[in-house]
């Protein structure tokens, strides 16, 4: 396989007589932004769940940082980081406590976690509210939180799943800035899936397509389009061709909007 810092070899999750991920292989280079995208079913939450060792593989294999998740989960745990698309921070308490709490279930040095504390909140942006409860903060601000949260303990890759999900647009393109900060500083490599085409077609390097929990497609947005014959083919236009249907935009996915935003105000 190519240099890579993430790499699945026939990854396959069967339930009962159902197959949600097919025999999937790809792999991940550092610093790379790479996008799942598929309709709702296609896998994709699946192939994370094991990807982030949530969820054991039936079968297939998948190494982050050279770490098996199936035979070195704690390891592998050690090496990643997860944003999900629910809300994953308390909002009765502060942003810096919030993190505190993190860097101690990270076993984060003692004598480091002010150090990486600060640094967190500066690199997100978030300095002038670390003593303000997070059940004030936005949407954009609570999704920046979870970024550094997950960024505390330095992993190789990040996990992000519908990263902005709920938010506006301009709390939207503050969330991409700081993924591509995150590239460009720590070469930190990336893997999202999105329904926002527009957002994989802006920040991922490399998409997979997922459809009906096989990998269907793999390349770069510009090969992907152009693979079409057209010259005006869009992601979309791609996801329809590959996947066999229109981007989804109701049902599951509204719902998961809905449930990010109604779990916001219970905060």
């Amino acid at each position: 396989m190519i240099d890579s810092v993430l790499e699945t070899n026939e990854l396959t999750r069967e339930f009962g007589r159902l197959t949600a991920v097919d025999r999937v292989s790809f792999a991940v280079r550092p610093g790379e932004v790479f996008g799942l995208l598929g309709p709702n079913g296609a896998g994709k939450t699946t192939t994370i769940k094991m990807l982030t060792t949530l969820l054991p593989p039936t079968s297939g294999e998948a190494r982050v940082a050279q770490f098996d998740v199936r035979r070195q989960p704690n390891q592998a745990r050690r090496v990643i980081g997860y944003v999900p698309q629910l809300i994953s921070v308390d909002g009765q308490v502060t942003g810096y406590e919030n993190l505190w709490v993190f860097a101690r279930l990270y076993r984060i040095p003692h004598e480091e976690r002010e150090a990486r504390i600060r640094e967190a909140l500066e690199f997100m942006g978030l300095t002038a509210f670390r003593d303000v409860l997070v059940k004030n903060y936005s949407g954009g601000m609570i999704r920046r939180l979870e970024i550094a949260q997950a960024m505390m303990h330095r992993p190789h890759v990040l996990f992000m799943d519908e990263p902005t999900v709920g938010l506006d647009p301009l709390a939207r393109d503050a969330v991409w800035a700081q993924i591509e900060l995150l590239r460009r500083t720590y070469g930190t490599s990336v893997v999202l899936t999105t329904h926002y085409m527009e957002e994989a077609d802006h920040l991922c390097d490399r998409v997979g397509i997922l459809h009906r929990g096989r990998l269907v497609a793999l390349d770069t947005p510009a090969a992907l389009k152009a693979s079409l014959g057209r010259v005006d083919g869009s992601l979309e236009d791609v996801f329809v061709h590959y996947a066999g249907e229109e981007v989804e935009l109701g049902g599951a996915y509204r719902e998961a909007g809905r449930t990010r935003r109604a779990a916001v105000r219970r905060q």
